[in-house]
């Protein structure tokens, strides 16, 4: 998690509050206290709120949550446009998207400038997923002259980039330390992306490194943020946060116009407008009007309006981590102030105890173990690829997420077992035997209803697997937890996914399925990536439960 140091009397003097009273709130807008010195506070804030990078962002929230400041805080956002970014088409294959803006008239104080450029890399790290997805250049926009070029140049192209003192060519460049470092996400090019300024000069060879002619310092009173990137979106989601930051530090921000085929103004710093049902708010527990609410948004520093059956709510461009109704509860909550709300003893007194199916768990992972495997945890929601397309399977009956906001979360796991396989892809460095073991809920549609039930899977990876040595681990799994004997369990030969046709059986108990046996096809394997041979079996172990008290 990131962390930044707060000074007390910066804090201070950016909140307008005594230390005391500021350092008594942070808990309050989500921010976990590291480590207290005599004149200076280290926090740790979640990646999803990037503003909190600074302790300009931080003071901002603090200000809404103390009452000082209500509501939507003000952007010095400039009308006038003075300069532009054309963009050459051959950086469409390397590194697509530049955005930018200028900051003009402001000062900064060294303590500025730090806290300026840790926020540039928490972005890289946060955002920017280490550089891959979105980097950022910061420039003294007075060494430099409008309007600027986003281009390509060979491998021999030179500059002098940042702290060197004599010209390097792009390739030199990337056999240095931040070379290796960031190289990575632009190799395979035969040309790479370069900034220029009318005149010719180099800016910035993004993602790897800026020019030295235009290295910020303290005395920097007018600068130019350009962010290049494979993803639209998060660079703007960037630009966002840095240009309120830019603007709470004083300067005027001023937008600049990107000419990549058609004319586009950046920033676009416009508020997006959600509604908040009012039924909703009941999930806090407190007894709140409307009115009331729409206070507890302003000091969140959100905007609100009271409608017929709905709050409507109009949030700032920066807070990107508000994407659904339920984080307006949340912000409601912060505003209101977390340390108000009172604990209070549920009115049913009652005892609980562990559910016997839980205890039947814990004995199968105590098995599994003894059995010599591995165990390990996967999430419930998975991506639509691995769990249906990669296997080969329908994904007609698939429990879907609606609007899901990841490519990794969209449906309701029915099956343990491509899970594991996903594991054992990512492992293939590993030495072999692998076996691995997973007890997790499975999910399937029953009529208009989604039924849970728990299961139990393996999977075993070496040259030598086959169904027997599967089918041997599954009889001593069901001996041991409810005594059932060879002879009990049938199986019949099945020719489903993702099992290879003739070598896989569905698992019989009392008559009735209770999971399925095989060894995994070559086609699975290669969607994979596991070179190889994999035998596995999947129990629904509630059933079995639930059979063997019938």
């Amino acid at each position: 998690m990131p962390v930044v140091t707060l000074h007390h009397g910066r804090l201070e003097r950016l909140v307008g509050r005594g230390i005391d009273e500021v350092l008594e709130m942070l808990p309050y807008i989500a921010l976990d206290i590291e480590e207290e010195g005599s004149d200076y506070v280290k926090v740790e804030y979640n990646p999803n709120r990037p503003d909190f990078s600074t302790d300009y962002g931080i003071a901002r929230a603090l200000k809404g949550i103390m009452g000082i400041e209500l509501g939507l805080p003000r952007l010095n956002l400039i009308g006038s446009v003075t300069t532009t970014f054309t963009v050459d088409p051959s950086v469409k294959g390397v590194r697509p998207y530049v955005v930018a803006l200028l900051a003009l008239d402001g000062s900064m104080d060294d303590e500025d400038l730090r806290q300026l450029i840790s926020m540039q890399e928490d972005l890289h790290m946060g955002i920017g997923r280490k550089r891959r997805k979105v980097s950022i250049g910061l420039h003294d926009y007075d060494k430099v002259e409008g309007p600027f070029y986003y281009t390509t140049e060979s491998r021999g192209f030179k500059f002098i980039p940042l702290n060197s003192s004599r010209e390097m060519s792009l390739q030199e460049i990337l056999g240095t330390d931040i070379g290796s470092a960031y190289g990575h996400i632009i190799r395979g090019h035969d040309r790479y992306p370069i900034i220029k300024d009318a005149n010719g000069s180099v800016l910035s060879f993004p993602p790897i490194i800026n020019a030295e002619l235009t290295r910020v310092t303290e005395r920097t009173r007018n600068m130019l943020v350009e962010i290049t990137a494979t993803d639209l979106k998060a660079a703007n989601d960037a630009l966002a946060v840095i240009a309120i930051t830019l603007s709470d530090m004083g300067f005027r921000i001023e937008g600049i116009t990107v000419d990549d085929g058609s004319s586009t103004l950046i920033p676009d710093m416009g508020n997006r407008v959600m509604n908040l049902p009012v039924d909703r708010l009941n999930l806090l527990g407190l007894d709140i009007s409307r009115d009331e609410a729409v206070e507890c948004l302003r000091r969140s520093r959100l905007e609100a309006n009271i409608m017929d059956d709905h709050i409507e709510c109009i949030v700032p461009r920066y807070r990107m981590d508000i994407m659904h109704w339920i984080d307006l509860v949340e912000e409601v909550a912060i505003g209101y102030n977390i340390s108000r709300l009172k604990p209070r003893y549920p009115r049913l007194k009652a005892m609980g105890s562990r559910h016997k199916m839980l205890k039947v768990l814990d004995h199968a992972r105590d098995v599994m173990v003894g059995l010599g495997m591995l165990e390990v945890i996967n999430f419930n929601l998975v991506s639509m690829d691995t769990q249906y397309t990669m296997i080969g399977r329908s994904s007609e009956t698939a429990v879907v997420v609606e609007e899901s906001k990841s490519r990794e979360h969209e449906v309701l796991r029915n099956s343990l077992i491509p899970s594991l396989l996903d594991v054992l892809s990512r492992n293939v460095h590993e030495p072999y035997p692998q076996r691995l073991f997973e007890i997790g809920k499975v999910f399937s549609r029953d009529m208009d209803s989604i039924k849970e039930e728990w299961s139990i899977a393996s999977v075993i990876a070496h040259s030598n697997t086959n169904y027997t040595e599967a089918k041997s681990y599954l009889q001593a799994l069901l001996h041991s937890l409810f005594g059932i004997g060879v002879d009990e369990v049938k199986t019949e030969p099945m020719d489903e996914p993702p099992y290879e046709s003739g070598k896989a059986a569905g698992i019989l108990f009392k008559g009735r399925i209770i999971g399925s046996i095989g060894e995994v096809s070559s086609n699975v394997l290669n969607n994979f990536r596991i070179r190889v041979p994999v035998s596995a079996f999947e129990v629904i172990i509630s059933r079995v439960y639930t059979y063997t008290k019938g």
